[in-house]
């Protein structure tokens, strides 16, 4: 009796690694992935790109879903293509201080090819719960995700840019396509 006891507990933690190899980590493609962020200003509007985006998803191979999300990107890294503007944005968003924008997932919901992915974007040193819905699209040896979510500069204590005395509106348009190459 005891043998069989001590060979049962012996095969826990085998049991737990089997779980875990159906985990698979995966890093988006830096060459394909990207954020863009757009702003309007009664002037003018602009759109800004991240190229540099780093990403890792937890996808269940058993299941085939995502079970983990986390997006990190520099904000140096954005380029609207005004050179003018992107160091008056690092000035604003106090980017020495506050160098990162991230995004962890707390909790995803997949049906079909939408998937819901709750969790936490931390922007200019605040933390906020937000909810973000995606389009997930699987190809043969790769993992496709698109979104888009908006932002109140307000809500993450930014001052809103402005030019010539008259600011840009609070709202800041986020769009992301996220590609991970299936191993």
């Amino acid at each position: 009796m005891k043998i069989y006891k001590i060979i049962a507990f012996m095969m826990i933690p085998f049991v737990g690694y089997s779980q875990q190899t159906d985990r698979v980590k995966l890093m988006a493609d830096k060459t394909s992935s990207l954020v863009t962020y757009a702003m309007k200003h009664p002037m003018h509007d602009w759109e800004g790109v991240c190229k540099d985006v780093n990403s890792v998803v937890v996808i269940n191979r058993t299941t085939k879903t995502i079970e983990q999300v986390v997006v990190s990107l520099k904000v140096e890294t954005f380029d609207s293509g005004n050179s003018n503007r992107d160091s008056h944005a690092l000035e604003v968003l106090e980017g020495l201080k506050f160098p990162k924008v991230t995004f962890v997932s707390s909790k995803i919901t997949t049906n079909t090819s939408t998937v819901t992915v709750e969790g936490n974007l931390t922007f200019h040193g605040v933390t906020k719960p937000i909810t973000i819905i995606t389009k997930r699209q699987d190809e043969s040896d790769k993992i496709i995700i698109d979104g888009k979510f908006d932002v109140l500069l307000y809500d993450y204590k930014i001052e809103r840019p402005s030019l010539f005395g008259v600011r840009t509106e609070d709202l800041v348009s986020m769009r992301f396509h996220l590609q991970f190459t299936l191993k």
